[in-house]
């Protein structure tokens, strides 16, 4: 395969001089306020990252790619890249129409001229993009929780790229990469995928590939939307940054891509090669499970280790760019060097250390030895994710109304505060109703977006260090799994689920609260006309009938010993 020439790629974007005027007649628009993903989605096509793209997806090109990986043109395009919207928007708009596209400030980011407008089958959508209908799975959970249920698709005119603030020098688009290699005069370049911080066995890798292929490295890791409770981007560059000076001089080159990852394995890796051939590289490191999120409902992955490779190389002469494969690299110790896995010597000793056993060696305080990451690294990481004794934390109790958890929290609470060394807060679920969300209704909506509130709190006070804790009835499995989402982001999240009976919680109602709903006085109460959705991976189970509620708030202080959150 040739080298690929750095010519200039097509952008979506106007002139300056048609951007002011088209920023004034978009004023009149409709607008839509993207969501985080859809404005990494917009960047991507106005910048050229999603060539041959020139807006979100017809309905038409839709099908393509959900079914067979093609565009209606049959050109190869792996990922559906759709807006979706809410229903009441859809209900405002009319195909042939034109919207404006803002971001969170209200800034206009682009007009979109709605082509299609149409109500996608989500489930066909995830068995034949993500591999299976299951929830489990970051993308499909987003699929049928998050994302709008009505897709607009059509051309886009950009008026102008998203604002960062962060790491202005780092973010190239396609265009400015290419110009740069151009300069430099590369005309081999490897890119390296990454989610994460660079450690001394990737660092072997990319160095070995880009030798391999003969050719100049390209670090390109996403800043845009990763995998939930992934480390934070900011923490992320700083790592990278701290490595690069291991790279021989004038070799290597850092960028950011701000792309929204899907963990769609297979499919992901050849979205990621062509979106690499538009930014101009030759070469491409895909990796073992690459973009894989990693198990199913059923405990197992979610795709084969090298599905992503067979799917890559199946493609690899139409994504116009050379596959470079992993090469699994271990540490071995008589010879003081990693190696791949396959070259390592009968009987020599290997070390390696998972993933999982660096977030525990971090959590706990514990050595990480220079042989497996760099100190520079380390210390970044010990920065943002100090041992769990020091860091922030969230005890998110649930169960039916009735079930003992104000009791329970309120128990723990002071038994917390007596411990001291941390600042503790009650967001009960009467007290949150009463102060935060006493315009809310009962609907499913707005319990959900009073659980989401309670969260919001929850996650501030976990990231400034402090223990949150929260005593909601929180019905919907999906909604507790958003929380935790947002709060494990900054610490732990220890859900404990106060499995009190129905019939011991109606037999108690002091509220009176069973009765009305049995009479048809309440709609949509809980555990009678509404389901309550039993939490299946809960840290723990508490049952208050037949115990006291100081047994059950110490077995909580028990578990948060056990998690290593406080002091034994």
């Amino acid at each position: 395969m040739q080298p690929q020439p750095h010519a200039p790629i097509p952008e979506l974007y106007v002139s300056n001089d048609s951007a002011a005027k088209l920023r004034v007649e978009a004023g009149d628009l409709p607008s839509w306020d993207l969501t985080p993903r859809q404005v990494c989605d917009l960047e991507l096509l106005m910048n050229g990252g999603f060539n041959p793209l020139k807006g979100f997806l017809t309905e038409e090109d839709y099908d393509g790619v959900v079914e067979n990986m093609r565009l209606a043109d049959g050109s190869l395009w792996p990922m559906p890249i759709t807006l979706d919207i809410s229903e009441k928007f859809a209900g405002t708009i009319e195909e042939g129409q034109d919207i404006a596209l803002r971001d969170a400030e209200g800034v206009i980011l682009a007009i979109l001229s709605v082509t299609d407008k149409w109500t996608p089958n989500k489930s066909r959508e995830a068995e034949k993009v993500f591999g299976a209908d299951d929830s489990a799975h970051p993308a499909v959970n987003y699929l049928h929780n998050h994302a709008g249920p009505v897709y607009l698709g059509g051309p886009i005119t950009g008026i102008q790229q998203p604002v960062h603030y962060d790491y202005r020098g780092r973010r190239d688009t396609p265009n400015e990469l290419r110009a740069y290699f151009r300069k430099m005069g590369w005309r081999r370049i490897v890119a390296f995928q990454t989610r994460n911080p660079l450690h001394r066995a990737h660092q072997e890798l990319t160095f070995r590939a880009a030798k391999e292929a003969q050719a100049n490295l390209l670090i390109h890791p996403i800043v845009g939307l990763t995998k939930p409770g992934d480390i934070d981007h900011f923490t992320r560059v700083r790592c990278y940054e701290a490595v690069l000076d291991k790279y021989p001089q004038a070799t290597t080159a850092l960028s950011l891509l701000n792309l929204a990852m899907r963990m769609a394995g297979p499919r992901e890796a050849v979205w990621h090669g062509l979106i690499r051939k538009n930014h101009g590289c030759t070469h491409f490191i895909v990796g073992r499970d690459h973009a894989g999120p990693g198990k199913n409902s059923a405990g197992e992955d979610f795709y084969g280790p090298y599905d992503a490779q067979d799917l890559f190389q199946q493609h690899q002469e139409e994504i116009g760019i050379e596959m470079v494969d992993f090469k699994h690299m271990v540490w071995v110790e008589d010879r003081a060097e990693y190696m791949p896995v396959n070259e390592v010597p009968e009987g020599a000793s290997v070390l390696n250390i998972s993933g999982t056993e660096l977030r525990r060696r971090l959590q706990e305080g514990l050595e990480i030895p220079e042989w497996f990451s760099f100190p520079e690294v380390v210390e970044e990481l010990r920065r943002t994710k100090p041992a769990r004794s020091k860091q922030g934390f969230t005890v998110f109790l649930t169960g039916l109304s009735g079930s003992g958890k104000s009791t329970i929290a309120n128990a723990l609470l002071v038994k917390l505060m007596e411990m001291g060394g941390r600042p503790v807060t009650l967001l009960d679920g009467d007290l949150v109703r009463k102060n935060l969300s006493s315009e809310l209704g009962f609907s499913k909506e707005h319990r959900d977006l009073n659980i989401r509130r309670i969260g919001y709190v929850a996650s501030e006070i976990t990231k400034n260090g402090g223990i949150a804790i929260c005593a909601p009835i929180a019905p919907y499995t999906a909604t507790r799994r958003a929380v935790r989402e947002d709060i494990e982001a900054f610490g732990a999240f220890v859900e404990v689920h106060v499995a009190t009976s129905l019939e011991e919680c109606e037999r108690r109602d002091r509220k009176g609260l069973y009765k009305l709903a049995r009479e048809g006085k309440i709609k949509e109460f809980t555990g009678i006309s509404d389901p309550y959705e039993a939490p299946d991976h809960a840290e723990l189970v508490v049952d208050t009938e037949g115990l006291d509620v100081d047994y059950c708030a110490h077995q909580i202080l028990l578990k948060l010993e056990a998690m290593g959150l406080i002091a034994a």
